[in-house]
């Protein structure tokens, strides 16, 4: 029995050995560069040449960053023939790493045809270099308690990549873990941070990577940059689709640009100009009116609801500090919104009715005010959690602004931001600050959103 075992522990001992001996053979003639988009040759060279630790490589879709991240880490690994260099690939969400950095991993090992060489496992979920033993360990980080028990069979985890970087809760979170796994007396690290850059320009991701850090190289990148054989027809077209149709999401989520604060409430903005004849065509128009207090500016709002595409247009807009309840009166009608006039779709013609004006209810007296002034003034609903309730209903819809019809409303609606705390966290209550407009676009759709059937 003991010479049996061994028997085998010699036999394992050679072929490892063979392999060992296949792998120096393999990587003389391997070239890794064949298959890195040539924008990221400069940063191959700058990790063959030690010149930095951190590589933040934020992009648009197609942009290559998490190839480019897969690849240096199984060459990385394979050219250390001392088997002291492991990797260890983090997401925020366990779950989401088999389809995502293992799939990404395994795509890498098949591209430079080294198959042979490497032992995956999804339980745990691992590589192994078998020539050298060298580990390749996923992670995700819904308990990142449990990272202190995490080490390498020997040697260090040279290589640390957080995949959507931005997912994490913050700076803070990220250093905790890196002092986790950065450990080593000496030991030279390179660690990649990819993601696409979160819609905000004042999300913790993206301020993070422009604070200067010597240590850190940085780029950009999108799929212009990538041959686009290697995307496919059918990836470019979608792409220019998207930059016809949307270009602020093109913008986005293509070439990977910050567009908004990222904490938006109202995401589903499109900012463009409202022509003449398509307010002509607008069949159902509602008003909406939020008193001013103090300082507060009093706004008015008018706007038109498309049932069938879910779409809320913004037409005309009042909006001034200091008016009394008759000043506001006479804007209203010097305006002529106390009678509306537009066009009928059925009839085709226009057609002239009273128009409902929703008004804020914590101002009942202000209400009357403007009813003996003859405007159709009326009071909105009111019921506990009214104003999360309008919120959301009005996140459910596509909101079209035009800046120069409503500078007012494009303004708030564009900056109305969820706030944060300490740790650059969102909160989840509403702000209760620059919203004028926004308060007056949910009394005007009051009618809608209770089904109370009202409508200019």
């Amino acid at each position: 029995m003991y010479y049996d075992r061994l028997r085998q522990k010699v036999r394992a001992a050679r072929v490892r050995e063979r392999q060992r001996q296949e792998a120096y053979t393999l990587l003389d003639s391997l070239d890794v560069c064949q298959h890195i988009a040539p924008v990221y040759l400069p940063l191959h060279a700058d990790i063959e040449a030690e010149a930095h630790q951190y590589y933040n490589l934020p992009g648009g879709r197609g942009s290559c960053k998490s190839s480019f991240a897969s690849l240096e880490i199984v060459n990385g690994i394979m050219k250390d023939t001392t088997g002291r260099s492991n990797a260890i690939v983090f997401r925020l969400v366990a779950g989401t790493m088999r389809e995502s950095v293992f799939s990404q991993i395994s795509w890498a090992i098949d591209t430079l045809g080294v198959g042979h060489l490497w032992r995956g496992t999804v339980s745990p979920m691992r590589y192994e270099y078998i020539p050298t033993g060298a580990q390749i360990i996923f992670r995700g980080l819904d308990d990142a308690s449990k990272l202190k028990s995490i080490k390498p069979k020997k040697g260090t985890f040279r290589f640390i990549w957080f995949e959507e970087f931005s997912e994490l809760p913050g700076p803070n979170f990220t250093r905790n873990v890196l002092q986790s796994v950065m450990r080593g007396q000496g030991a030279k690290f390179v660690v990649f941070r990819t993601f696409n850059p979160p819609i905000s320009k004042n999300n913790w991701a993206n301020v993070f990577i422009q604070e200067p850090d010597k240590r850190a190289a940085t780029l950009l990148t999108n799929y212009t940059m990538i041959p686009p054989e290697w995307l496919g027809d059918s990836f470019l077209y979608e792409a220019e689709r998207l930059k016809e149709l949307n270009p602020k999401a093109y913008e986005h989520e293509y070439l990977g640009h910050p567009t908004g604060t990222g904490g938006e409430v109202f995401p589903n903005l499109e900012i463009r100009a409202i022509t003449d004849q398509e307010i002509k065509n607008m069949e159902y128009i509602y008003q909406g009116l939020d008193f001013g207090f103090a300082v507060d500016p009093m706004a008015f709002l008018r706007v038109s609801y498309d049932r069938k595409h879910d779409t809320i247009f913004f037409l005309d807009e009042i909006y001034e500090r200091g008016l009394s309840n008759r000043a506001i009166a006479e804007k209203i009608k010097a305006k002529h919104y106390d009678k509306s006039m537009f066009f009928d779709v059925r009839s085709e013609r226009y057609r002239e009715s009273s128009a409902y004006i929703i008004c804020d209810c914590a101002e009942p007296k202000s209400i009357v005010d403007l009813r003996d002034m003859d405007l159709m003034a009326m009071s909105c609903y009111k019921e506990p959690g009214c104003v999360e309730y309008r919120t959301k209903w009005m996140q459910h819809r596509k909101i079209v602004i035009d800046p120069a019809r409503t500078p007012n409303a494009y303004r708030e609606f564009v900056n109305y931001s969820y706030e944060t705390d300490k740790d650059g966290n969102f909160l989840s209550s509403l702000p209760d600050k620059d919203n004028h407009t926004i308060d007056a676009c949910a009394y005007a759709l009051d009618g809608l959103i209770y089904r109370r059937g009202l409508s200019a």
